[in-house]
């Protein structure tokens, strides 16, 4: 671990214990690396970032660089990036916008894959997978536990919920909801069932499983439009918190859903 010689590390950057720089990266003023954190080559971390503990940038990433908005007018805005996150090679993170919050804030445990990219104003859970060149415009959030494919898209304000999982090459217009699996480009984009599969591999108790499939035939498969569907499914006795959490997103949606 150590500083290697061709790194630029401005004197104004708050570098934590037992990190590695490795050659030619550049590190600006009013940057916080925490500690056990470890830079491949030629990583610039910009500005305005805040990175938490024992996270791992490879190769070629670039984190807090401006947003890519037209309103942006160089105003000071932060990213903010929790514990033991793996940005692989160049990935790309932008910072705030004054409009949006001032802030894109990642939390803990992410796999961000090489070349994914998250845009201004995002809000991202903990332990979520951006597989290869996965896109996140302006103003998203993605919650806990969710993964996004390889070459997919996020339309800006459009949230991901938790444990949602999004196709390989899938075009997200609208919201995509938590515990399905969403497949599709743009125009053909749809929902195929409850990710069975990857909620037991996080632990998710067979019950919840069962009540999420149930009220997945209740909302999407039983012909009912939205509001009748949501009654109907307020009606049952439901025991799954995950439940819950799915009546909750699809009532707060703003851009509706995905279907």
């Amino acid at each position: 671990m150590g500083i290697h010689p061709t790194a630029v590390v401005s004197k104004g950057a708050a570098i934590g214990s037992d990190v590695g720089i490795g050659p030619y990266c550049v590190i600006d003023e009013d940057v916080r690396i925490g500690n056990g954190c470890e830079l491949g080559p030629y990583v610039s971390v910009h500005g305005g970032t805040s990175i938490g503990d024992r996270c791992r940038i490879c190769g070629h990433a670039s984190l807090g660089t401006d947003p890519q908005d037209l309103k942006y007018r160089g105003e000071p805005t932060r990213l903010q990036i929790g514990d033991d996150n793996v940005f692989r090679e160049f990935v790309t993170v932008n910072r705030g916008t004054p409009h949006g919050g001032g802030i894109t804030m990642i939390a803990n445990g992410g796999l961000f894959m090489a070349y994914s990219h998250v845009g201004h104003d995002a809000r991202i859970g903990s332990h979520v997978i951006f597989a290869n060149a996965a896109t996140l415009a302006g103003h998203v959030s993605v919650d806990d536990h969710a993964q996004i494919g390889a070459f997919s898209a996020v339309h800006q304000f459009c949230r991901v919920g938790p444990h949602a999982f999004i196709g390989g090459f899938t075009v997200v217009t609208r919201d995509a909801l938590p515990y399905v699996k969403t497949v599709g480009a743009r125009n053909e984009a749809g929902i195929y069932g409850i990710n069975s599969v990857g909620l037991r591999r996080r632990g998710i108790p067979e019950e919840s499983i069962r009540e999420l499939k149930e009220i997945y035939r209740i909302l999407f498969r039983s012909r009912l439009n939205t509001s009748d569907a949501l009654e109907k499914a307020r009606a049952c006795a439901w025991h799954a918190p995950e439940v819950a959490v799915l009546i909750r997103f699809i009532e707060s949606s703003r851009r509706g859903f995905i279907r």
